[in-house]
């Protein structure tokens, strides 16, 4: 049985990702931070399909101390799933050293440590990493400014780790259009929402399916290293 850990994996895109990977035969070690409550019961429900396929792992990522403590208790590994992201406005002007050392630290110095930490274990598996970038990587959002440069840099930390850790080891990303609307501080108005919709080629909205669908097919493309899949229904046709 192959292995996947995946950040952030207790809600949202994080949950559908190893909900696909459970469904073809990984055993899932889902990470979180705070929603261990529900990552128990997601992971209780994963064992009840299938016995001892599914664990908790709890860690701020935001801490370099506590992704050493997350990656030494992680032996073997096939499929690391840098999937854990911070997203809420942050307009120039506004934006605080706070604010720049939480999103970029779990946005960009998280996934860089926990790669270095596990590549060990994924190159004598000949394992993958996958990604979970953002549009916005290429073409900025307004007033996202310090999300906009952990994406990028993300989505270039993929391909030169694709370099640097080949040819043990795969590393791919990929990028969601519009899937999920965003929550909290972060959430859109009805007019913002429509706005959106009417850029999308495709015209409608995307599921979290289509993200852990990419996922899984980049976690099994033998001959894929350094790419990054857009999955916004043509959105980025018409900015």
């Amino acid at each position: 049985m192959k292995t996947a850990l995946i950040t952030g994996g207790a809600a949202r895109i994080g949950a559908q990702i190893v909900s696909t990977l459970h469904e073809n035969g990984y055993k899932v070690i889902i990470h979180c931070h705070q929603s261990e409550e529900i990552a128990q019961a997601f992971c209780r429900e994963l064992n009840s399909k299938r016995n001892s396929s599914a664990q908790v792992v709890v860690a701020d990522l935001g801490d370099n101390e506590a992704i050493k403590k997350l990656t030494q208790t992680i032996k073997s590994l096939d499929l690391l799933v840098n999937n854990a992201s911070v997203f809420y406005p942050t307009s120039t002007e506004n934006s605080t050293i706070e604010d720049w050392d939480k999103i970029i630290n779990i946005n960009l110095r998280a996934p860089f440590f926990i790669t270095t930490e596990l590549s060990k274990a994924l190159a004598v598996s000949e394992g993958s990493i996958v990604n979970i970038i953002d549009i916005h990587s290429d073409r900025p959002l307004k007033n996202h400014s310090i999300y906009n440069i952990s994406k990028a840099g993300l989505k270039m930390l993929t391909k030169t780790l694709a370099k640097e850790l080949a040819p043990n080891i795969r590393v791919n990303g990929v990028s969601p259009g519009s899937i999920l609307w965003p929550q909290g501080l972060a959430e859109l108005s009805q007019e913002e929402k429509f706005n959106m919709l009417d850029r999308i080629a495709l015209n409608k909205h995307g599921s979290t399916e289509d993200i852990a669908e990419a996922v899984l097919f980049l976690a099994d493309a033998k001959y894929i290293t350094g790419e990054v899949i857009n999955i916004d229904g043509g959105r980025s046709l018409n900015q």
